[in-house]
């Protein structure tokens, strides 16, 4: 009896410790399910996590491209404006400055690349790539190696800007000072040699009326719906100067780089003569030019080809006393005008295949 006991209870502990070997098992089981799905959501968040890391580079990257852009055209205008300038402003300082400035934005453009891989993210709906894991990556704009974010290209750009700006405004101001120095010379006769006999005086004055003979014309507005062609621009691409209408109220227009070289010229012109230089015709529309051939035959040019169709020529009053060949401003729109862009084309010389005295063309 007592020996059945014993194997009974030696019986019941084996079945008990092997139940609770059973136990253990499934637990352990269940703990490495449990981790093994842990894992797996733990992937996928940072697959995701990835995927919109990128995404958020790849956007601050197109960013940081664009800013760029900005400060690579703002640069090129300021290089052109020292080009300019050089040897043309009372003080050397503000080239200085923009030239310093200029140094700044270099550094800026050399050290930020013009295209970033990682832009292509930003714009793509497909799947994304993982971002780069190279520390010197200059496309993100916390890489030390870059150290430029979009906001520092920013302010390098309005910087460089204003920069720009003062020089301009420095070479206009010493340009209306020279125009000033050099108007009394241009208003003295010239003396005659001494071995050249004396004109004898004219019987009369000669006509100070206008030599235009045919019938009236007006500057023409922009062409509303133009397709940017000769004699077709439409708003967009026009300015109007500030300082004078036609007969009709009509104002003047012309492209608007032309036009803004033209205010800066009248403000020189102003300087020197004490009022501002009168406007007959600027830009032409295409049915005008077509009215002018048919009025005017060859005189007037063929249709289409009209530099003032381009908004780029103007026309001076046709008055022989005040801007004709010989004249005092005649002979300062000639000297000066190509500081400003503006010039007396060959063939409108007094010499020239159609001699037009009041013809200035826009060639930058």
């Amino acid at each position: 009896m007592t020996a059945a006991l014993v194997v009974g209870a030696a019986g019941g502990a084996w079945a008990w410790d092997s139940h609770q070997g059973d136990v253990a098992t499934r637990q352990a089981n269940a703990a490495d399910r449990a981790v093994a799905v842990a894992e797996a959501q733990a992937s996928d968040v940072d697959v995701t996590v990835g995927h919109d890391a990128a995404l958020d580079r790849a956007r601050v990257a197109v960013v940081l491209v664009e800013a760029r852009g900005g400060l690579q055209e703002t640069a090129d205008t300021a290089r052109s404006a020292l080009a300019a300038t050089e040897g043309k402003i009372a003080d050397d300082t503000v080239r200085q400055t923009l030239a310093a400035q200029l140094v700044v934005a270099d550094a800026a453009l050399a050290a930020v690349p013009a295209t970033s891989p990682d832009t292509a993210v930003a714009t793509s709906s497909g799947p994304t790539a993982a971002p780069s894991s190279d520390p010197s990556d200059p496309s993100d704009p916390s890489d030390p190696a870059a150290g430029y974010s979009a906001a520092d290209l920013r302010a390098i750009t309005a910087t460089l800007s204003t920069g720009t700006a003062a020089v301009m405004a420095a070479h206009d101001a010493w340009t209306a000072q020279q125009a000033a120095v050099a108007a009394p010379a241009a208003k003295r006769p010239t003396p005659r040699p001494a071995a050249v006999a004396p004109r004898p005086a004219p019987t009369r004055a000669p006509s100070c009326e206008t030599t235009y003979t045919g019938p009236p014309f007006y500057t023409s507005p922009p062409t509303v719906g133009g397709d940017g062609s000769n004699g077709k621009l439409p708003p967009s691409a026009l300015t109007a100067i500030s300082w004078a209408k036609d007969p009709h109220g009509t104002p003047y227009y012309l492209r608007t780089n032309a036009a803004a070289a033209l205010e800066r010229l009248d403000s020189a012109f102003r300087a020197a003569f004490g009022h501002h230089l009168g406007l007959d015709l600027t830009y032409r529309d295409y049915d005008t030019q077509v009215e002018m051939r048919a009025a005017l035959g060859t005189v007037a040019a063929r249709p289409g080809t009209s530099t003032h169709g381009t908004g780029l020529a103007l026309d001076v009053p046709e008055l022989p006393c005040q801007y004709g060949w010989d004249t005092p401003q005649r002979d300062w729109l000639v000297t000066h005008g190509p500081s400003y862009g503006w010039t007396s084309p060959a063939w409108a010389h007094r010499d020239g295949s159609n001699p037009e005295y009041w013809h200035f063309d826009y060639v930058g």
